[in-house]
């Protein structure tokens, strides 16, 4: 089958927008307005650019019973310029892309270009030449390796745990991809530094939106980033904001969790678990996917637990 194919200079990219009508965490009153003004931001300097407009991922913080004017908004918003929207983890309900997610309603009405599958998305037609697009949506494989088709570069965006060198307990470590030239992953809020593996760069923007309460979030300004043929970076533009004491509570910040404390959070995290689970154990394997650290030395034998008692799929191996 033949690939839809997009004119545009380049790829505007919006990692993690988290749209929601009601605040998330410690965010005060007015999220939904301020999310859907930096959305409607990005759109207007992707289109001043003449880039086409990417969302690898969580464009929803819930991915159901989000009330339908903020649908209507956002259909509204999206439809002129259709971007592409992979589904992250915060679009599928558990762990699953079903029709019934508030994603799926904005790809029924056409106002998004939907890459809920592994592979090839579209090409790209730039002045300086095809470019191959693909997608890797969460809870799907990366690729091992890129038919470039004639492609004068290739780009796939990803929703995963990637160990970068400010997240070294991601799950996949960096690693050459035969034909692919970037990697752009969505899922890690926090920006990190680009990593060259062979001939594969592997980028990770960070989030649009911030959502946790924390000094570092305090210091970092959020932006979307601009590839174009033939850069050796991403192209950062900072988005609009509000200052960080309008948006977050006038209070002392939360004490971060040493490593101990993270072991009884993690565990926790599994008694919650065990009062919800499901039927296949799907929340079970997304929380030790997102959880543990394949460096330790524990890590084998839990996920030879998980796999005895659920019955399920193997782990996931680190590449």
């Amino acid at each position: 089958m033949e690939l839809p194919r997009i004119e545009a200079r380049g790829l505007f990219v919006v990692c993690d927008p988290h749209v929601a009508a009601s605040p998330p965490g410690h965010r005060l009153e007015g999220y939904r307005e301020q999310v859907l003004a930096k959305l409607s931001a990005c759109l207007d300097r992707a289109r001043e650019l003449e880039c086409h407009p990417v969302i690898p991922g969580d464009l929803f913080h819930w991915p159901r019973e989000n009330p339908n004017s903020l649908l209507v908004e956002l259909i509204e918003l999206f439809r002129p310029q259709r971007p592409t929207v992979l589904p992250g983890n915060h679009d599928k309900y558990l762990a699953r892309f079903t029709p019934d997610v508030s994603l799926a309603v904005l790809a029924a009405a056409g106002a998004v270009r939907l890459a809920d599958r592994p592979g090839p998305a579209f090409r790209l037609e730039t002045p300086s030449g095809s470019v191959l697009v693909g997608a890797s949506p969460d809870g799907t494989p990366l690729p091992r390796h890129v038919e470039r088709a004639g492609a004068v570069e290739t780009v796939w965006f990803s929703h995963h745990s990637v160990g970068f060198p400010d997240f070294q307990e991601g799950l996949v470590a960096p690693r050459p991809i035969e034909g692919l030239d970037w990697l752009i992953n969505g899922h890690i809020h926090r920006p990190q530094p680009m990593v060259v593996k062979g001939g594969t760069r592997w980028c990770n923007p960070g989030n649009v939106t911030r959502l946790t309460f924390t000094a570092r979030t305090r210091e970092r300004v959020p932006s979307a980033w601009v590839w174009r043929p033939g850069a050796g970076e991403l192209e950062r533009w900072p988005v609009p904001m509000r200052p960080f004491a309008e948006v977050f509570p006038d209070q002392p910040f939360p004490a971060e969790p040493t490593a101990e404390e993270s072991r009884s959070l993690f565990l926790k995290g599994l008694e919650r678990l065990a009062l919800r689970r499901t039927q296949e154990g799907l929340g079970l394997k997304d929380f030790l996917d997102a959880n543990l650290n394949p460096e330790d030395p524990g890590t084998g034998l839990i996920w030879e637990l998980y796999e005895e008692v659920a019955g399920g799929e193997k782990r996931p191996r680190r590449s």
